[in-house]
């Protein structure tokens, strides 16, 4: 038996209410252009529109103008999608609140994640939506999971309750010394003052 492996989310398809509310959110509020629309080609009677995150996947919505949004939340129960999440830049995430705040969309504030900093607000059909911003970068050659899985070892070997910034900085410093050679005997910490 052998896996059948990912390389990654390819797109992330919701069930929308009328075309111009999807587009309204996503490109709106959310800042992904609308690249292009076909017929839902399961579902004659939906239009599937696509919209471009930021990363070059896809998130892609089933619309139909005879349906009308409905703000309440959308299911939890377990097998259901609980919230999704996107990534913005540090200096995005620095005035979400303000924009959030001037269309008077309800949000949760600025929550305090060790890695990373988040915001969560419902879209017009319920989904739970958050804006997710990592408070570091990782060395050259290293992806974010990277970083995370070595902070994570470096948690569980201290027996610390959480990921937090001190993990990140030592799992960063962890991954250059491993990928980048030295011609110093000794690289560890010295004052040179």
């Amino acid at each position: 038996m052998r896996k059948l492996q990912s390389q990654g989310v390819h797109h992330i398809t919701l069930v929308g209410a009328d075309r111009q509310t999807s587009i309204d959110f996503w490109e709106g509020v959310l800042g992904m252009p609308f690249i292009f629309e076909q017929p839902n080609l399961d579902r004659a009677s939906e239009s599937h529109l696509y919209f471009d995150p930021g990363d070059g996947r896809l998130i892609t919505v089933f619309t139909n103008d005879d349906r009308k949004p409905d703000p309440t939340r959308t299911s939890t129960d377990v097998g259901c999608v609980h919230h999704i999440a996107f990534s913005v830049s540090r200096v995005s995430f620095l005035q979400a609140v303000e924009r959030l705040d001037e269309r008077k969309i309800k949000h949760s504030g600025v929550k305090d994640r060790g890695f990373m900093d988040s915001i969560y607000f419902e879209d017009p059909l319920g989904l739970l939506v958050e804006l997710a911003s990592y408070r570091f970068e990782p060395p050259h050659g290293f992806t974010h999971a990277d970083v995370l899985m070595e902070a994570h070892k470096i948690r569980l070997k201290r027996n610390e309750y959480a990921i937090a910034e001190i993990h990140l900085a030592d799992a960063i410093e962890a991954l250059t010394a491993r990928s980048r050679p030295t011609l110093s005997p000794d690289r560890e910490p010295k004052n040179p003052y």
